[in-house]
């Protein structure tokens, strides 16, 4: 069998109109997946946790001058991808960040109903995001739901997606392995109910203190917008509100921050 040395898998492309290009661009661009099921993502660790948690890669472009970091991870690239050489300048012009690192790629990422995220068989709990947009904040929350063990995620209407390159980058490859789906919120509280959950929510003034909160059974955690916080109408839909302690001084807490508070408390119980 002949082996492909690696310098000639990669093909150079110039063309700003190139296909590819023009996917990887547009993909970026509207911070979710493509018709196809692929997400844009880019970074060395990025692309290095996607092939850890076992997603295909299509496409995988590099800039010019990341030709030699190019050489040692297309190694752990399957051979059925395609692999492209691009100059800085049309490299840059493809990938959001200000500084890009020279590596970009289109992978095909699982999808996920919302019926999947609540029978997963993990014990933890399902969180649904009522309205966080802020791109740190959900990556974060994906992040600590992996770390502590959450079955899925569920996002609600307003929530900014889950494949928005800066939600990828701060999960740290965590979305790549936890179940999420988009759902409005009515339906998502009716399967939730039909499946025998509690419906909790934090709050920053009122509930129930954190630690007297028993979260060892089935239970869904709303976490809201970062400013407006949940909707009353759906606040009245829940069973208990869960306040987290903390110093007067300050007003609220990060959504991230609280909820990553709420699932370790979650898992702590559990164990």
């Amino acid at each position: 069998m002949k082996t492909v040395k690696q310098s000639e898998r990669l093909r150079r492309v110039e063309g700003r109109h190139n296909a590819l290009v023009k996917e990887l661009r547009q993909a970026f661009s509207r911070g979710e997946l493509t018709d196809s099921g692929e997400c844009a993502i880019e970074g060395f660790r990025v692309i290095e946790e996607a092939v850890r948690s076992g997603l295909r890669i299509r496409t995988i472009f590099f800039a010019e001058s990341a030709e030699p970091r190019a050489h040692k991870l297309l190694p752990q690239i399957a051979s059925h991808a395609e692999a492209l050489m691009l100059p800085d300048k049309l490299f840059a012009s493809a990938v959001p960040s200000q500084t890009p690192q020279g590596v970009a790629a289109l992978v095909h990422v699982k999808s996920f109903t919302a019926d999947e995220v609540v029978g997963s068989p993990s014990a933890g709990p399902v969180l649904v995001i009522a309205g966080v947009q802020d791109p740190g904040n959900l990556g974060t929350i994906i992040r600590s739901a992996e770390a502590f063990g959450a079955k899925g995620i569920l996002l609600g209407e307003g929530t900014v997606s889950a494949h928005n390159n800066k939600v990828v980058r701060a999960s740290a490859g965590s979305v790549f392995r936890v179940p999420v789906a988009k759902v409005g919120m009515e339906p998502a509280i009716a399967l939730l109910r039909s499946a025998s959950f509690r419906l909790l929510a934090t709050s920053s003034h009122k509930g129930t203190a954190l630690p007297e909160i028993v979260l060892s059974d089935a239970v869904a955690i709303f976490i809201g917008n970062e400013g407006a916080g949940i909707d009353k109408k759906l606040l009245a839909q829940m069973d208990e509100l869960i306040m987290i302690p903390h110093s007067a001084k300050v007003d609220s807490l990060n959504a991230g921050v609280a909820a990553s508070i709420v699932l370790y408390e979650a898992a702590r119980q559990g164990r």
